[in-house]
Parts: structure tokens; sequence; C-alpha cells
């Protein structure tokens, strides 16, 4: 029986307690811009053009655009376009160093504290819900990693084998257990690790999340969420996928895989960088990785839209729609600035 590092009496409280390091306490009063919605559907050139007319700052709200030379890909602003407006969040962490939703609510609050000193208005943008969520709602306590005991779940897991850990979950976690597949093992290890590591099944910890009266994190935000029809959308996908290859999307990973970060990291396992790692290996053809990655793009860019529908307080637009964006942003801001 695996013996972990329990805590017990671990505080459900979705925010950890504030520090004498933080620079940014809740609840945050003054005006924060929020623009969203799946990948490909134009949010980086109306995120730019709402910064120039609104004296926004941009901050990073995509999980990939965090990491360094890892830039076409992610389809990160330019240079060019980065220097016209300032970006926060872009180029903070290399490839093989994690990164997670509690680091980025950390990152993102000095960066919104530096923008507001710097009377400007922050303008997060991105594609990460989870990220979004995590800020505006809190992270609950089972959002904590524990790497050491995961580390040691992969362990028993390769000798083992994953009916003896999901025999181990029903006893400690039955619900999880039932939702949670045994081959499943990537969110086996995390229920398993979130039980020893908080002393509270994931189960229960999500209850709580839900149950709880969580008070306003921010009380003078706008978040915006971009939709266009499907059709448009796949065509959008299909163009960036294109222009990614054009823009030397192969250079950009054999140069990763030289420079030592390893095919089986976090970062080089994204939509992208796993396919074109697939091709460079010779496991998939030219056409056969273009089809996969163009697939693989769209079924993300659902797991986007599905994750922003369950976030409260987005009002929807088309992308379309831009000139009824920048009134609706400048009737907003007039009201609560």
């Amino acid at each position: 029986m695996f013996v972990g590092s329990v805590q017990s009496g671990c505080s459900n409280s979705p925010a950890s307690s504030p520090t004498d390091n933080d620079v940014t306490q809740f609840p945050i009063t003054q005006p924060v811009l929020v623009i969203v919605g799946p990948t490909a559907i134009g949010k980086t050139a109306l995120s730019l053009e709402l910064a120039r007319v609104f004296n926004c700052e941009i901050v990073n709200l995509d999980s990939m655009q965090v990491y360094r030379y890892m830039n076409i890909g992610t389809a990160k602003a330019t240079n060019e376009e980065r220097s016209s407006v300032p970006h926060h969040l872009i180029d903070i962490t290399d490839p093989d160093q994690e990164y997670d939703a509690e680091r980025f609510v950390s990152d993102s609050c000095k960066a919104i504290h530096d923008i507001h000193a710097g009377k400007k208005i922050p303008l997060l943008t991105g594609g990460t819900g989870l990220y979004l969520r995590a800020l505006t709602e809190g992270l609950f306590a089972g959002g904590k990693q524990y790497p050491e005991l995961r580390a040691r779940l992969k362990a028993r897991l390769a000798l083992e084998g994953s009916s003896d850990l999901h025999k181990e979950l029903v006893l400690y976690d039955r619900i999880s257990a039932e939702r949670i597949h045994e081959n499943d093992t990537h969110r086996l290890i995390r229920a398993l690790e979130i039980y020893y590591g908080s002393g509270i099944p994931w189960s229960k910890h999500l209850l709580l999340q839900t149950e709880e009266k969580i008070s306003p994190r921010f009380t003078n935000i706008l978040q915006i969420g971009l939709i266009c029809d499907r059709k448009v959308l796949y065509e959008r996908i299909n163009n960036r996928c294109s222009s990614m290859f054009q823009a030397g999307l192969e250079q950009e990973v054999r140069g990763l895989l030289e420079a030592g970060y390893n095919a089986e990291l976090k970062s080089m396992m994204s939509i992208g960088y796993r396919h074109m790692v697939n091709y460079i290996k010779g496991i998939w053809n030219q056409q056969e990785m273009e089809r996969l990655l163009a697939r693989d793009t769209r079924r993300y860019a659902k797991r986007q839209f599905t994750w922003f529908q369950n976030i409260d307080n987005i009002t929807w637009f088309n992308i379309s729609d831009t000139t009824k964006i920048r009134k609706y942003v400048a009737g907003w801001l007039e009201e609560h600035r």
C-alpha cells in the first residue's frame, strides 16, 4: 500500500492565503478586460486593435505561449506586434520547466498589478479556459501539484500496473474511481496524487468547490467570448496549419530536439509539436501529419469552446462584429472607470 504525505485538515479555500510577497490581493476593483475563444478565431488581431484603442497592455492567457523557443506552433504575436503593444507572460519559461494554473494565477496577478500601476488596462487574451477559471474563481486545494508523489505513483504504475492502482483508488475515492477507467493512467495517478497530497478525495474537492459561495475576485471585469460559423472556423484552422508549415514549424521542432528538449516533455506533446515529431521520426508522412494536425486542432477548438461555455459572465460576439465589440467595450469602460 502506498504511504503518502497526507496533510490532514487541508483548507478547501479556492485561493491560497495572501503572503507578504503578494503584489495583488483580491478583490481587484480596477478594470480588467478579457478576450477568449477557440484557436485561430482571430483573438490576436482583435486584442491588438482593442489594446491600441483603449490603452491596454496584453496579458497572455495561453498555456503554450509561456514557453521560449516555441513560436510558430503556438501562434505567438510577432515581434513587431509585441513592440507596438506591451505583452506579458510570453516567453517566461523553458520548454522543460513545469508551468501550471497555480503559477499562472501568481504571474498574471503581478502583471495586472503592474499594468494598473502604469495607469493602463490589462487585456487578458488566449484560449486556455482552465487558466481563466483559476484566476477568476480560484484554485481548489486539489489543484495543487505534488511532483514527488506523482513520481512515486508513476514508478508504482510501471511495477504494479494500473489495475492495482485503480483498486486502491476505489478504497479512498470510489466516486472518482467510477468515472476514471483503469487505463486512463493520467487521471488515475492524478486522483491518487490529490488524495495522498491533500488528504481529501478529488471528488470531494470538486463537490466543495461547487457548493462553496465564492466572493468575486474581480469586481470590474468584462469577459468577451468570440464565436463564428463552424465552417469559417475550420477554414481558419486549416489555413493556420498550412501557414505553420510555410513559416518553418519543422525547423523549429528540429531545433528544439537538437537543443535537448525531449519529445516526451509536456510542452513537446502539445498540438503541432507532437505531430511534427512523429513526422520527423518517420512515423507519419507529411500528408498524414498535416491531416491529423488539422483534425486534432479542430477537436481542440471544440473543447476550448466547451470550457468557455461553462464559465459564467462571458458575453459572446461573432468575430466579424468588431465595430459592435469596440462600442461595447467603450460603453463598459465609460460606465466602470
